[in-house]
């Protein structure tokens, strides 16, 4: 096979797959590791894909990408704060909640700030400044800020999150893909993530339409670790449906 055209099937396996692995690769084409990480080399140059730590991903997926806060503030406005409204719906005064990173989850919060009786429990740090002032208890996390996010991750926010326990979760993604499972760009805002998910009663995931079948580089965690979506009214009907069968419940707002 020329080089040309295993390049070409690489691409269209990860059209097909979302990912290609080099161990994969170099055994279905029987050639070495060392070849197939040069095509990708090349590939990731000409902009086809997006390289990884053994492997691709596609560019396609702008979910790929880890845009600032302020930059994703500007996308898809009316669906969060129709989503954040239903969120807060799901609120009972005496609650602990906890809210993930994120611009949904920022208007969640906002959304929040009329409960007189509920503790948040959050990883961003722009929330925390969001509920200064309101009746609500607040208790960050603690860890390494990442300032695309204003996120706090690594062990300190994972150690202190295993010492608590919430009756529900709004998780903010940068991807579903219903088969795969939410994805973030960052390794260690998906292990605070999934540390979330472990101590809440109810873990939601909060995203408009247009983050369903996007994979980013992490998964945080399998669809089955959910148990409820809230999500607008563009979200593909097979997205939807496959929901659905896997037992997760679904708002459309």
């Amino acid at each position: 096979m020329l080089n040309e055209e295993r390049q070409r099937a690489i691409l269209e396996l990860l059209r097909r797959d979302g990912r290609v692995l080099v161990v994969d690769l170099a055994r279905q084409f029987h050639t070495s590791q060392v070849t197939i990480r040069k095509d990708l080399e090349i590939l990731h140059v000409k902009g086809q894909i997006h390289r990884t730590h053994g492997g691709a991903l596609p560019t396609r997926d702008g979910a790929l990408e880890d845009p600032t806060l302020r930059e994703k503030e500007k996308l898809h406005r009316k669906e969060k704060l129709q989503i954040a409204a239903a969120a807060a719906r799901m609120v009972s005064e005496g609650q602990v909640v906890i809210l993930d990173s994120g611009t949904t989850t920022t208007a969640i919060a906002r959304a929040l700030r009329n409960f007189q009786n509920l503790t948040i429990i959050t990883n961003a740090v722009n929330i925390a400044a969001e509920l200064s002032g309101s009746a609500l208890e607040v208790i960050l996390t603690g860890g390494s800020l990442r300032m695309n996010s204003f996120s706090l991750v690594g062990p300190l926010a994972e150690e202190t999150l295993h010492k608590l326990h919430a009756d529900i979760l709004f998780l903010g993604v940068d991807g579903f893909d219903v088969q795969y499972g939410p994805s973030t760009p960052n390794l260690l805002e998906a292990k605070v993530n999934r540390a979330m998910i472990e101590i809440s009663k109810v873990a939601v995931a909060v995203c408009d339409s247009s983050k369903f079948g996007k994979r980013s580089l992490s998964l945080i965690a399998p669809p089955s670790s959910l148990q409820h979506v809230i999500t607008d009214s563009g979200v593909p009907k097979a997205e939807l449906s496959a929901l659905k069968k896997s037992g997760v419940e679904v708002t459309v707002v």
